[in-house]
């Protein structure tokens, strides 16, 4: 375990413990992966790079750990970062999960457009938006792990705003989140426009459903239908979001809410932190499978899926739920859990 990432190995042991106490226990997916096809390495493993953009403010010019911190930047930046995977011979640590993915180096370029290797024919990009309480090293990390866990074949891409990554921040980083709405939306601009790009899949976490959703409101009142195209999976894993604004948002992005996917769980202890902050409003994540399926929205209700106590990155730690993610992107239906 490296010292620089203790937190971040922390997390990935947490995780080995969920997926395996997951296996033991649970049985309720089971029809998510029975079925589901083989496939081949993602391409993290030959190419572990991630493409970047980021709403945060640079730490030392952005050459060195931390790379990026809590603050908020005048201006997005777009880089490559270039992962260091764990070494997974038989003997090391990453064989018991006590080794993790790290970030090496990042190296800016100029705009969303120069991400993407324009020479290389279209590639589709997962596209990850995260939650609350996250450094952009973390970000960067569970990127790789879910990318890897579904063996995604394309880009993989982060969208990191400026979380203070405290427990007791939870305003500053809602706030940061939808301050960020802007940039997102001269991401996902720069990516449908880009003719390297095939589709972008989107996958975002906690508060970052509701900055992806306002980000998808507003590329959808600019462009209108020409976005849906471009516009593959969307999948919103614990939305930490108000169960009516969500409702009033799904109205207005036309097309796109039909390639929505909501993974759910009325356990799910963070969100009921959440709501009790919002003074008792009903999270998104926490609802009632019927109540969002009435939305037109494919809805898996992970409950059933979580031994821990909080049950809230379950589509990182749960190798059945990492299969809805797969099956969405893939357009193969999905089962309920």
């Amino acid at each position: 375990m490296r010292a620089s990432g203790a937190g971040v190995s922390r997390r990935a042991a947490l995780r080995v413990l969920a997926s395996a106490g997951s296996a033991l226990a649970l049985e309720g997916c089971a029809a998510l992966s029975a079925n589901a096809p083989r496939f081949d390495a993602a391409d993290l493993t030959s190419n572990p790079t991630l493409l970047v953009a980021t709403s945060r403010k640079a730490v030392n010019g952005g050459r060195e750990r931390p790379w990026f911190g809590t603050e908020r930047a005048s201006r997005t930046t777009f880089a490559r970062a270039r992962l260091v995977p764990p070494d997974d011979s038989r003997f090391s640590l990453a064989s018991v999960g006590l080794d993790d993915w790290r970030v090496g180096s990042v190296e800016a370029v100029g705009k969303v457009g120069d991400l993407v290797d324009q020479t290389a024919g279209t590639r589709d990009v997962l596209l990850y938006v995260h939650g609350f309480n996250q450094t952009f090293e973390t970000t960067a990390l569970d990127a790789a792990h879910l990318s890897y866990g579904i063996r995604f074949r394309g880009e993989t891409m982060i969208f990191s705003w400026p979380s203070k990554a405290k427990l007791l921040d939870y305003g500053y980083d809602r706030e940061s989140a939808m301050w960020s709405r802007d940039a997102l939306q001269e991401v996902f601009s720069g990516l449908i426009a880009s003719p390297a790009v095939g589709r972008v899949h989107i996958v975002a976490h906690s508060i970052g459903t509701m900055l992806a959703m306002e980000a998808l409101r507003q590329i959808y009142d600019l462009h209108g239908g020409v976005v849906v195209e471009k516009i593959g999976a969307v999948v919103f894993a614990s939305p930490d979001i108000d169960i009516d604004v969500f409702s009033s948002s799904v109205q207005r992005i036309g097309p796109i809410a039909a390639k929505i996917t909501v993974i759910t769980a009325t356990n799910d202890r963070a969100l009921a932190v959440s709501s009790w902050i919002a003074g008792g409003t009903k999270r998104v994540g926490s609802a009632e499978k019927a109540q969002l399926e009435r939305l037109g929205l494919r809805v898996i209700d992970a409950s059933q899926q979580g031994w821990g106590l909080i049950n809230h990155d379950l589509f990182l730690s749960n190798a059945q739920i990492r299969q809805v993610v797969r099956a969405a992107i893939d357009g193969r239906p999905i089962g309920g859990a």
